[in-house]
């Protein structure tokens, strides 16, 4: 009797386990479904759980291969594409190169009241950034700089300097001392040993911080709207426009917009390691 109840019990945990990671998954993948769906539906009436047609029509025309079902779509996706590719890529490398120095003058270097430095310089992402772009369009506008590309990078690179320094600083402190001692004490000189021990042995978490940097301005809404209306549209701004008139058509914005982000997590989770995690904060 004992051995039976202990089958049952052992059965029943496992169909509550089962029920669970199913209510989940549905949880985490049906909004994806429903987006896949709707990016091929050519006709889906309500109360029908499925499309009544299907069809490639909105791919081709997000693509630039067709015109006629979004037409009042002023850029097509890879237009959009290729814009966030190249701010995106222009902020990584530009927020990396501010971030390296101070971030490793953060993590390797006696500071006073170095803890209040840090709250100060994290503290404006506990606000909203909307005042702050405001503020930035009122000065962009004077400068030239609403509209255009290079507004629009500076405006990422705002927020996206904060993780990076962030992350790069975690990244430094958790290389030992012991490295950067023994090359200083066989005669390398402090770029020296930087550049052929430091950046090495840190070369995981800069990658991942990269990555993160890249994700964030890939992804950016707020600051391009406010910065770069009405001649820079990235795939945000492209999916927040499309998503009020045309259901397919935002679809295949959304899922070109979710296609780079699932490949950099993936890179992002394999370069970030639990010791650098250990030092954030």
């Amino acid at each position: 009797m004992r051995g039976r109840g202990y089958r049952i019990q052992h059965t029943v945990t496992a169909a509550l386990k089962i029920t669970v990671l199913l209510v989940l998954a549905s949880w985490v993948f049906a909004p994806f479904v429903s987006v896949v769906l709707w990016s091929v539906a050519r006709k889906w009436y309500w109360p029908s759980l499925l499309p009544q047609e299907l069809g490639l029509d909105y791919w081709y025309e997000a693509l630039g291969l067709r015109r006629g079902y979004a037409l009042t779509a002023a850029v097509g996706i890879i237009d959009a594409l290729k814009t966030s590719i190249v701010i995106a890529l222009i902020v990584t490398v530009i927020t990396e190169l501010i971030s390296l120095p101070t971030a490793y003058a953060l993590a390797k270097w006696r500071i006073p009241l170095k803890p209040l430095l840090v709250f100060l310089f994290l503290m404006p992402q506990a606000f909203p950034l909307q005042p702050v772009y405001v503020n930035l369009l009122l000065i962009f506008y004077r400068l030239g700089l609403a509209g255009a590309v290079p507004g629009v990078v500076i405006a990422h690179i705002i927020p996206c300097l904060v993780y990076a320094v962030w992350i790069n600083a975690a990244t430094f402190k958790s290389i030992p001392p012991d490295y950067e001692e023994s090359a200083r004490v066989h005669g390398a000189g402090p770029l020296t040993t930087f550049f052929r021990i430091t950046l090495p042995l840190s070369a995981p978490g800069l990658i991942a911080s990269s990555v993160f940097v890249f994700l964030y301005s890939f992804d950016e809404f707020t600051g391009t709207f406010f910065i770069g209306l009405p001649n820079v549209v990235t795939l945000p701004m492209l999916l927040y426009s499309a998503s009020g008139y045309n259901m397919q058509f935002a679809s295949a914005v959304a899922i070109t917009l979710l296609i780079p982000s699932i490949i950099f997590m993936v890179v992002l989770e394999r370069f970030l390691k639990s010791e650098y995690i250990a030092k954030i904060g």
